[in-house]
């Protein structure tokens, strides 16, 4: 990724729309918002966004608007909340998040969003990190979602427990130990052996993690860039399958279960080393080390480096549903909360990465030790692992493949009633039953 700055023209634009922002509002509906009497825009986000001090700051800047927002626990559960509510016509918040992963199953009805282009999208477009912008653009031009975060990865890993098993514990020592710009997932499986042999413990979380992060760095994933399955019969995603389970089989899972880990508890008590970590997982960790009651000491730490190289895992857009009776207004908002300025607060709060150019700038300015990852200069480093991401096409039904077709299967490698051959056969009858002939 290359930092640039917008020429003049363009940042004088996207100036002039950001400032209506401040600006009273009337609802599309005639009604005129006021402190008196304002008018209510909900917002449905999901896992760790860091919003609630914007919410507040933009209803102080904007007194005839008040926020009602919803937050659901995860990608997953929100997917459901959200076509369960395109289906019924109804019910989907005035500004509502969508995930990358399930990105490609919402622009199969972007007709139900509005265009953000009629409210001033192309005034503030290079804003953003161009692939992230043109993720939210459907294939007629239409713009239905402002990037908010994107997911390079870099490395997590415990520097005591890598102490204890005779590895080096300063994240420098350690992306060299990986390999550095040359890391590959064969020297990351070594190492687990290494540390397995040397501790009885476990290197990785579960097989689930890894294999989302291994799939996201080809070149193309679940579907091809033209839109077609890519699984059955693509040797190279079978390969790397029959890597991962290998690993799996010589003890280097914790199998844990996803989202939960013990209510925080594997995080704290040494139950794996190492973890797959894109910029928003750092949030995802903090709150499972503050539900487990893991501080400073924990250990964490957060590492240059990833095994394979450059890699994007999320990232998330805010729309506006056509159901909204108030598009004007949760276009404004909605670009407000994306904008550079909001998208520092929102790293800091949630400890995840910007799609936004000066966003990212002032994070590697900077350059701020983040606490609880012992200090590590996460903005930075994140920058660094972001250098190169393109992010992979994804299909329709990609974030089922993941999650319901592969993930039952890698469960089973996880519990170790199967092997790589199995669980692969597994997946395809999964992938036949829950996609093709669905």
């Amino acid at each position: 990724m290359i930092f640039s700055r917008r020429n003049t023209a363009a940042a004088l634009a996207g100036a002039a729309a950001l400032a209506l922002l401040a600006t009273g509002c009337s609802s599309n509906s005639g009604q005129t918002a006021s402190a008196d009497n304002p008018l209510e825009l909900t917002v449905t986000t999901f896992g760790t966004f860091g919003y609630d001090d914007l919410y507040g700051e933009y209803e102080k800047a904007n007194p005839g608007i008040k926020i009602k927002a919803t937050n659901i626990d995860r990608g997953s559960n929100a997917r459901t909340d959200a076509f369960t509510k395109l289906a019924a016509g109804s019910g989907l918040s005035d500004v509502t998040a969508i995930e990358e992963g399930w990105l490609g199953s919402i622009m199969e009805v972007s007709d139900q969003f509005v265009d953000l282009n009629e409210y001033g999208a192309g005034d503030i477009k290079d804003n953003w990190v161009d692939w992230k912008f043109k993720q939210g653009t459907d294939p007629d031009g239409r713009v239905i979602g402002y990037g908010t975060d994107i997911g390079p990865q870099g490395l997590c890993f415990n520097g005591k427990l890598f102490e204890a098993a005779g590895l080096p514990s300063d994240r420098t020592a350690v992306a060299e130990l990986f390999g550095g710009e040359d890391a590959t997932w064969e020297r990351y499986f070594e190492l687990g052996k290494q540390y397995k042999d040397a501790t009885g413990k476990a290197w990785y979380d579960q097989s689930g993690f890894v294999w989302n992060s291994m799939v996201n760095q080809m070149e193309e994933g679940y579907y091809t860039k033209d839109g077609e399955l890519n699984v059955d019969g693509n040797a190279e995603m079978k390969g790397k399958f029959e890597m991962l389970a290998a690993g799996t089989a010589a003890g280097l899972s914790a199998n844990q279960t996803q989202w939960d880990w013990g209510n925080g508890k594997a995080f704290t008590d040494g139950s794996f080393a190492t973890f797959v970590c894109p910029g928003w997982m750092l949030g995802t960790i903090k709150g499972q080390l503050e539900s487990a009651g893991g501080g400073l000491d924990s250990g964490w730490d957060f590492a240059d480096v990833f095994p394979g190289g450059a890699s994007n895992w999320g990232g998330a857009f805010l729309s506006v549903p056509k159901t909204s009776e108030h598009p004007q207004e949760a276009a404004k908002l909605a670009a407000w909360l994306t904008a550079p300025e909001q998208q520092v607060k929102q790293s800091a709060a949630a400890n995840n990465f910007p799609s936004t150019l000066k966003a990212q700038e002032k994070l590697v300015k900077d350059a701020t030790p983040n606490e609880l990852f012992n200090d590590a200069p996460t903005g930075v480093i994140l920058a660094n692992r972001a250098k190169g991401v393109v992010a992979q096409f994804k299909g329709p039904h990609d974030s089922v493949i993941q999650e319901n077709v592969f993930g039952p299967a890698l469960k089973t490698l996880d519990a170790g009633t199967s092997n790589a051959d199995s669980a692969w056969k597994e997946a395809l009858t999964l992938l036949n039953d829950l996609v093709v002939n669905n």
